[in-house]
């Protein structure tokens, strides 16, 4: 695009060249000959100045690109920084909102425990001794229905404590499975937020490529305009301005 330095320049040389083109008509040789190297000198310098405000004008365009790249590149962090935290956010809130839940569910799950336990079922062996024991009192043989109830009384508890062990065994191991349900549904969540992270991470790095891809392009194709505008400039030079 042609200023108005470049036509008042273009006029200007015009002017001097039908001023030397008068003097040779005219014979006057030595003017012509100023003319001539006036011409010559200003062309030259026009050229100079030309090439100068392309390169600086060529110099601030591929600035512009690598300014306005940088800037696209910062957003773009920014950007995906946010919506990875926003999401690594969102993954602990339901992590933890999964972990009271399970605390929650294994309190119930004890309580129920506890109040379905039902009274100990003692042996066939303890209760004949109890009808026994009791057969004595009523024949008021008080010393043999004390032995008997002493009997009765260790074997009582021997299979109370018995049978507390095994319901605490029960509950143990029922404690337990319920415990490894409710760790592989935290597992279970765990992998599906890392398939999440690692999709993001993926989408990310695609987006980067094709933000970086426009900016070769970019480049390229700005690289390409300056070089014919350079041939272009090249070319005029050696035709004359």
């Amino acid at each position: 695009m042609e200023t108005a330095e470049d036509s008042a320049v273009a006029d200007f040389l015009q002017i001097l060249e039908e001023h030397r083109k008068n003097c040779e008509r005219q014979g006057k040789y030595v003017e012509a000959e100023i003319a001539k190297n006036r011409l010559e000198e200003l062309k030259l310098h026009e050229e100079n100045r030309r090439k100068e405000a392309m390169r600086s004008r060529q110099l601030a365009e591929r600035l512009g690109v690598e300014e306005a790249h940088m800037l696209e590149y910062q957003q773009f962090n920014m950007d995906w920084d946010r919506k990875m935290g926003e999401y690594e956010q969102h993954a602990n809130e339901l992590v933890e909102a999964m972990r009271d839940r399970h605390k929650n569910e294994l309190k119930e799950f004890q309580e129920t425990l506890l109040q379905k336990q039902q009274r100990p079922k003692f042996s066939r062996e303890l209760l004949n001794l109890r009808r026994i024991q009791e057969h004595l009192a009523k024949q008021k043989d008080y010393t043999e229905a004390h032995k008997i109830k002493l009997k009765c009384d260790a074997l009582e508890a021997w299979e109370l404590e018995k049978w507390k062990n095994q319901k605490q065994q029960e509950m143990f191991q029922r404690e337990a499975k319920f415990k490894h349900q409710k760790q592989g549904e935290l597992l279970a969540l765990q992998k599906r937020i890392q398939t999440g992270r690692e999709e993001q991470k993926k989408q990310r790095e695609l987006d980067l490529e094709r933000l970086l891809q426009r900016y070769r392009n970019v480049k390229n194709e700005l690289e390409a305009q300056q070089n014919l505008e350079r041939i272009r400039m090249e070319k005029m030079t050696q035709g004359g301005v």
